[in-house]
């Protein structure tokens, strides 16, 4: 067992009753400009910053922390374009895009007074997201000669924290939903990530996922299921899972339904947690406009604030290149995203207006966490 956080109440008597940590939203733009129709790899890489891809825009995060009162975003990159297919995944850096990076991510935590989820947006795979999430090698398979290995991971994650060790507002998001691969060898990626951020000194929050595209639905579910992160040991129990759940028919986020209710699916990832004294976020969820998923994105919400292993959650999502496209939850139409400027193709509000405000906003906790270093305990709320 890593995390040991049963706190009496005595020790949160000054945050009042909140269990909601963190709340807020995934950015997501900093991953674009590598499909390839055609499957070439190398696609769009390094790309132009600005151009083909962004990690944030200032204004949109300056709405969701001034008037909507977040305090939590989650900031994607690509592997390889922060590790250079020429160096390959390790410690080793494109010293220009990682200014880029941490332009976004200072804006968040130092500007702003946020938090930020640092999220490597790679499937758990290297070398090839022309056509993520399926093409890559998955690291650490040493069947595959082209695959990055573990401990090549774990160094990339030994510099990365340690050039945010000193950013009390930092968490450790290891990877975007692994999938299609043995459970173990996530456990094995995630945790020479661990060992490798602890031994270079930092001490915030990490998120570890599990397997399955980290499927609350599906993590005690299965042959192979993500109840074995169990094995993962962090020497300062400062580590939280990394859940995502969409609410339609297949899990995918893809469609305009919520057709399935989320505490009935969180139920069994809830009382693992609980019986393992573990704490969780979920990072990414969404729903479309409709009466449905209005419904059951409350139920989901209010059911993480009912359950205080559930520490913080970030919708899916924002973003500056989304434009009228939608980020999830629309059969590919075009609704528009969570970025507060976006509009639908036909000009109609977007979903930051028709999901966020009419439906998210009014259920962001009214205290958060405003200070301190990010940890599955919390802190001192505000």
């Amino acid at each position: 067992m890593f995390l040991n956080t049963l706190t009496s109440v005595a020790a949160f008597v000054a945050v009042a009753s909140a269990k909601v940590f963190y709340a807020g939203v995934a950015e997501s733009s900093g991953e674009f400009g590598v499909y390839s129709q055609t499957k070439q790899k190398g696609f769009g890489l390094p790309g132009r910053f600005g151009v083909d891809y962004q990690f944030i825009d200032q204004k949109g995060i300056d709405v969701y922390v001034d008037q909507n009162k977040v305090n939590l975003f989650r900031i994607a990159f690509l592997l390889e374009r922060m590790c250079p297919l020429s160096y390959g995944l390790g410690a080793k850096f494109n010293e220009t895009h990682f200014d880029y990076f941490k332009q976004a991510v200072d804006y968040v935590t130092v500007t702003k007074s946020a938090y930020c989820i640092l999220d490597p947006h790679n499937y758990m795979r290297y070398n090839d997201p022309s056509q993520q999430p399926m093409t890559g090698s998955i690291i650490g398979d040493t069947s595959d000669k082209t695959a990055a290995t573990t401990a090549q991971f774990g160094a990339f994650w030994g510099e990365l924290a340690g050039r945010f060790k000193d950013n009390e507002k930092v968490i450790f998001g290891l990877m975007n939903e692994p999938h299609d691969m043995k459970t173990s060898l996530v456990i094995e990626n995630n945790q020479a990530a661990i060992d490798a951020i602890r031994k270079a000194g930092a001490k915030q929050l990490i998120l570890a996922p599990g397997n399955s595209w980290t499927g609350g639905h599906s993590w005690t579910e299965g042959s192979d299921p993500s109840t074995q992160m169990t094995k993962l040991k962090d020497p300062e129990n400062n580590t939280a899972f990394d859940i995502h759940e969409y609410l339609d028919n297949d899990f995918s986020g893809g469609h305009a339904d919520c057709s399935k209710a989320a505490p009935a699916n969180l139920a069994g990832v809830t009382n693992w947690l609980k019986q393992n004294n573990y704490k969780a976020m979920i990072t990414e969820f969404g729903g479309s406009n409709t009466t449905q998923c209005a419904q059951a994105i409350t139920d989901m919400i209010k059911y993480m604030d009912q359950n205080d292993v559930w520490i913080g959650w970030t919708a899916w999502a924002a973003g500056p290149f989304w434009g009228s496209a939608s980020a999830c939850c629309t059969d590919s139409k075009q609704w528009g995203s969570l970025e507060p400027t976006s509009k639908a193709s036909d000009g109609s509000p977007g979903l930051y207006q028709t999901v966020w405000q009419k439906t998210i906003q009014p259920l962001v906790p009214k205290q958060l966490q405003r200070s301190g270093i990010s940890s599955v305990k919390g802190g001192t709320v505000a």
